[in-house]
Order: structure tokens, then C-alpha cells, then sequence
């Protein structure tokens, strides 16, 4: 089979593709439809080639990369894909994003949407018809780099097993997904630096009340509520609404650490919410994540066993799309 002749090398790291990608277009997966390595991409495909196990009970060591230079060059994907397992496992912001935008650059000028009041209701004869504006906005959307150096050195750590090895990676993969979601939280409360901030209730009372939830649940229409985002402090006074504790939300609560409120929507704590803050928004409609590339490694380093000081990070930032389909409230 094809994957057992392909000659790996630091190039594909620079090739203007993925890894992956740039060893999929060498041995397609496509051509193993009916075969034992069916359901396995090329970098996996590697992998066995060269008999390295990387998960499970009897997973290998470290050094197994680094029999010989070809197998060493699958090291930083694998660095890479421990990573991003880390930032799906500990990832929120599927509650958050419309749409993700993957860019080549580093320079994005987004899209705004800008809709009248009017619904889209029936149109009599003669009367003028609602329009929605589609416009770029007028300054680029701030992308950021997040990520860790690693910091051990190959001659430490060669003998640790790869699984063990994948949960401390995971580590890093669930610090830059708490930065991005703090990226995102700012976007959705400051805008996006065109002028595009939050829309901000106040509570009338001073204290959090369920019809101040229902208040913002009506000041998003006609959006759907589908995502409340709560500080600390209003979370655990959410949670103490009796609404809240004889509801589903309660048992869902108990049941699996996710909250969904009376209002359909999903309810999330964020540590870093200024105090007192919650965001009421349609995730439909609200924010677009951008991300410039994928987790990124410092290859030629790993390759050559120098982890310590090696860069692993994720370039990304965030753009508002409907600024009205987020509404946020203070309790003062």
C-alpha cells in the first residue's frame, strides 16, 4: 500500500498545508474504502506504519518517534492533535460562535448585518419593502496568539508513555480554549472595535430577579435566546431562583453539570464575566469565530528533540455579525 513508501520530511510542515493535509493528498484516503485501514486518515495511517501507539494501555514511549528521522517527523502533528484535543474537550464556545472563518493571514475585515425593525411580514401593493444592509466593517477584526512553551527536555521525558504524556498536551490545549472563550466574552460585551458594543440592561431593583431574566429574554426579540453566559456571583443566584430550582434545569443541573434555563436556553458560568454581568444571545446569529490556521508547533524544533522552549499555539479572534443579537444585563 501507498502510505508505506511515502517519504516523510519537515517540508510537509511548510508546504503551504496542513501535515495531514499535504500527506492526504500523497495517500488519499479514499483508496482505502473496503480494507482494514478504512475509517484511519493518512497521518493515523503513519502511525501504524510505523507501529507507534499512542493511546491505550500499552501505548509507547515517547522515543518511539525517534527510531529514525522519518517517524520523528510525525512527532509535532501528534503534539498538535493532543492539543486540539484538549481545546474540543474543555471548548464552550460551540455555544457561543455562528460560524467559524478560517483564514490564511493574519488580516480580516469582517461582515456586519444590519436589520430594520420591521419583520418580514406580508407586503402590501405599493409599500416599500424591508432591507437588510450587508456592509464590511470599517477596521480588521484583532486576532490573538494563545498558547504554552513546553518545557521539558527530550532526555526527561523520552521514556514517558504517550498517554500519559497526551493528558499533560490536553492541559495545554484546555488553557488556550479558557483564552479564546475569555476573547469571545469581551468581544460580545466591548464589540469588536467597530463600534458594535453590547446593548446593557439594568436590573430595577438591584437585585436579580426571574423577571428580570424574562426582560432580557424579550429585549433579544427577534432573536432567540439559545445561550445565557453569568458571572459567579449571578449563576449561583440563577440557580437559587426558585423558577429555577422546581424546573427541568435543576434536574439537568444534577444530572450532567449543564444548566438548560426555563427559556430553552443553555445557561454557562464564566469565571472571568466582570462581576454582577450576563450576556442573553442568539448563537445563530451573534458571533463568528476567525481562526488563522489550525494549532500550531514549532516543528523543526520537536523533530529535532529540542521540546524545551518549543511554542504550541492557536491564533484566533473574534467578530460580532447581528451587534442586536446580544443583549447584556447588569445587576447593580
Amino acid at each position: 500500500m501507498n502510505f508505506e513508501n511515502i517519504r516523510l520530511e519537515k517540508g510537509l510542515y511548510t508546504s503551504g498545508k496542513s501535515f495531514t493535509d499535504a500527506l492526504e493528498s500523497m495517500d488519499p484516503s479514499e483508496g482505502y474504502c473496503g480494507t482494514d485501514l478504512e475509517g484511519l486518515d493518512a497521518f493515523q495511517r503513519q502511525l501504524k506504519r510505523f507501529d507507534i501507539r499512542v493511546s491505550g494501555q500499552h501505548s509507547d514511549s515517547i522515543e518511539k518517534f525517534f527510531r529514525n528521522t522519518e517517524s520523528a517527523a510525525l512527532f509535532p502533528e501528534y503534539v498538535s492533535r493532543a492539543v486540539m484535543q484538549g481545546i474540543e474537550e474543555n471548548d464552550v464556545l460551540n455555544s457561543v460562535i455562528a460560524t467559524t472563518t478560517a483564514i490564511d493571514g493574519l488580516d480580516y475585515r469582517a461582515i456586519a448585518s444590519i436589520t430594520p425593525d420591521a419583520d418580514a411580514t406580508a407586503i402590501n401593493e405599493g409599500s416599500v419593502i424591508p432591507e437588510t444592509k450587508i456592509q464590511t466593517q470599517q477596521n480588521l477584526i484583532p486576532l490573538f496568539k494563545r498558547g504554552r512553551i513546553l518545557t521539558a527536555s527530550y532526555e526527561a521525558i523520552r521514556f514517558q508513555r504517550l498517554d500519559v504524556f497526551t493528558i499533560a498536551l490536553k492541559q495545554i490545549g484546555a488553557a488556550i480554549a479558557r483564552a479564546q472563550i475569555k476573547d469571545a466574552v469581551n468581544v460580545l460585551l466591548n464589540g469588536d472595535g467597530n463600534g458594535n458594543e453590547a446593548k446593557v440592561l439594568t436590573t430595577a431593583s438591584g437585585e436579580l430577579t426571574y423577571s428580570d431574566l424574562l426582560n432580557l429574554w424579550m429585549s433579544l426579540y427577534p432573536y432567540t435566546m439559545t445561550t445565557l453566559i453569568a458571572s459567579p456571583d449571578v449563576f449561583a443566584k440563577i440557580l437559587s431562583m426558585d423558577e429555577f430550582k422546581d424546573s427541568a434545569a435543576s434536574r439537568s443541573f444534577d444530572g450532567t453539570g449543564k444548566v438548560v434555563t426555563p427559556f430553552g436556553a443553555e445557561l454557562l458560568r464564566y469565571d472571568g464575566m466582570p462581576e454582577g454581568t450576563i450576556i442573553a444571545l442568539d448563537k445563530n446569529f451573534a458571533l463568528e469565530k476567525v481562526q488563522a490556521g489550525n494549532v500550531v508547533t514549532e516543528a523543526d524544533k520537536l523533530i529535532d528533540r529540542q521540546l524545551e522552549r518549543a511554542a504550541v499555539t492557536s491564533t484566533t479572534g473574534f467578530a460580532k455579525i447581528f451587534a442586536d443579537a446580544s443583549v447584556a444585563l447588569k445587576v447593580n
